[in-house]
């Protein structure tokens, strides 16, 4: 081994060593205890406001209170019952509106034409202001199930659409040359060159679709809904139980985060080939 070489290797064994030795492993793991402590230190301080009276329980209960009342609808039956029905809406609105995005984002990234004659339409509707429509959606399909799911699905369609046709469009042309030198039919470019170059912003693009589904489901299930996680936030709210709603928001932060994650873990594994 030469001079230069054992000069570039010594610090990377260093390094290695340091990275395997508990000071390592403790500089991994303390970020990952200061992300739990944070949140549960604000819990703590907000149950001791309340406790001395610093924080009025008319404006904001306890975080005990809220967990009694999650608990109460648990035991009733109201809470599982409300999940089962916020959930399907959000499963038919993604479904929906992911076919339409991904659909269409992908044949406005694939073709000229789709672009000139489908992306400005699709352009002037994602200027408008989705949950603005729900007024004119109650007119056109009354106050069922049909306008929610509808609203979510319109949510969610152009976060996939734009991500879509971005990552169509940012695939590397030499790889189309490639394909077309080996003989590639279209068929085979888009499995094996497109889907794998578009997949991680589109993933990207579904996570945003979650987010948007479930605020936007927020919104739509406060008008004349009488079933879901919306409709028992309204009835708390006839009856002042604070403690409800904010366990209702909670309910709905919570769902985001679990479904963020769910996606999170489908892209590690989908995409390991990139690491």
């Amino acid at each position: 081994m030469s001079f230069a070489t054992a000069l570039v290797a010594a610090p990377n064994k260093v390094s290695g060593t340091q990275g395997a030795g508990p000071s390592g492993r403790w500089a991994r793991r303390k970020w990952d205890i200061l992300r739990w402590a944070s949140p549960l230190l604000l819990l703590g301080l907000w149950q001791l406001g309340s406790a001395v009276g610093v924080i009025s329980e008319s404006v904001l209960p306890a975080p005990s209170l809220i967990a009694d009342a999650g608990l109460e609808l648990i035991r009733n039956g109201q809470l599982p019952d409300a999940l089962q029905v916020s959930g399907l809406r959000v499963v038919e609105g993604l479904a929906l509106g992911g076919i339409v995005g991904l659909v269409l984002g992908s044949a406005v990234g694939l073709s000229r034409w789709f672009e000139a004659t489908v992306d400005p339409p699709m352009q002037m509707i994602r200027a408008l202001p989705h949950l603005g429509l729900i007024p004119l959606f109650i007119v056109w399909f009354g106050i069922g199930e049909l306008p929610k799911v509808l609203l979510v699905a319109l949510g969610v369609t152009f976060p996939l659409y734009l991500n879509s046709f971005s990552a169509i469009r940012q695939v590397d042309p030499k790889l189309f040359e490639t394909a077309q030198v080996l003989g590639f039919s279209f068929w085979q470019r888009f499995t094996r060159i497109i889907v794998p170059s578009a997949a991680p912003q589109v993933l990207v693009g579904f996570r945003q679709s979650l987010a948007i589904a479930w605020l936007t489901l927020i919104v739509a299930e406060q008008v004349n809904a009488d079933k879901g996680i919306g409709f028992l936030i309204n009835n708390a709210r006839d009856f002042l139980r604070i403690d409800v709603i904010i366990f209702g928001l909670t309910v709905y932060a919570l769902l985001g985060i679990a479904t963020d994650a769910l996606v999170r873990l489908v892209e590690r594994r989908a995409l390991r080939y990139r690491q």
